[in-house]
């Protein structure tokens, strides 16, 4: 079909990536030093990228190209932080795209995630907010601390949610805690995490390999400030790309420089056994 998509002139482009970010949608890469259009099905031809292009290689042209997908555009994004969802739904809003927004919220609808238009006050900085049920806030339960360590398959998870990105540094369930920041595969091989690493402490997932890392380190430093954390726990597999939450959780300590703070790294092996401990970091 003839529609509106963007073209990128390859002798002005230096590869800089500063336009990568700037498509939410995911349609452009970097490849062998150049921008590339990887697929006519994620441009929706509105050009957010353009004003981030310091050589002015991209613009918006009418040419022969495949229809674009906003459903399928969602999904992809659903892999990524919530907060490219958000920017995407306002990058829709702010070009004026109502057909492509309304596919996304009637998607977005049908599996569960709520989205609305805050127009109270018909301002025209109103922008869709979406709200997913597995974001939502929750202190599950307390428990008391038992005078003999008695282990038990009882969940000794106490509050929700724990995925690193999704964690508020200001939530309550945080405060004067000790903060485990626990690699994802953890608990399928430490048979007693949920005793030793879960009760009477605040938690928080990641995977430095599959997640989209780049806001972590300030992440887990907002957390150690705002929470007042005095201890913390990396607690990771032996496998080297987990040896990134040390390195994050690291430079998070020395940027929270926090008087007392005490931060443990404990190591798991593949076949469920805790092989080290240690305290990598004292202020």
């Amino acid at each position: 079909m003839l529609r509106k998509i963007i073209k990128i002139n390859e002798d002005l482009c230096d590869g800089c990536g500063l336009c990568i970010p700037a498509c939410h949608e995911g349609a452009l890469q970097i490849i062998d030093g150049k921008c590339r259009l990887v697929s006519d099905l994620f441009c929706d031809g509105l050009g957010a990228c353009i004003g981030d292009c310091p050589k002015g290689a991209l613009e918006v042209v009418e040419a022969e190209a495949e229809a674009y997908d906003e459903v399928a555009v969602i999904k992809d994004i659903l892999n990524k932080p919530p907060s490219v969802l958000q920017a995407h739904l306002n990058h829709l809003y702010d070009h004026g795209a109502k057909e492509y927004l309304s596919q996304a919220i009637q998607y977005l609808d049908s599996i569960g995630m709520y989205v609305k238009i805050d127009n109270a006050n018909k301002s025209s900085n109103d922008k869709p907010i979406a709200k997913c049920p597995s974001s939502t806030m929750l202190e599950l339960k307390q428990f008391k601390q038992e005078k003999t360590k008695t282990k038990s398959n009882q969940s000794m998870l106490e509050h929700w949610p724990v995925q690193l990105h999704l964690v508020n540094p200001n939530s309550p369930f945080l405060k004067d805690k000790e903060l485990v920041i626990l690699a994802t595969c953890v608990p399928l091989a430490y048979a007693d995490t949920h005793y030793e690493y879960l009760k009477n402490k605040a938690v928080v997932i990641a995977c430095p390999k599959l997640d989209y890392t780049d806001p972590y380190m300030k992440k887990i430093e907002d957390i150690i400030k705002t929470a007042n954390i005095k201890k913390a726990y990396i607690v990771r597999m032996e496998v080297p790309c987990c040896s990134g939450l040390v390195r994050m959780s690291m430079q998070a300590s020395v940027s929270a420089n926090i008087l007392d703070f005490e931060l443990e790294e404990h190591i798991i092996s593949t076949d469920g056994d805790r092989i080290s401990q240690k305290t990598i970091f004292i202020n």
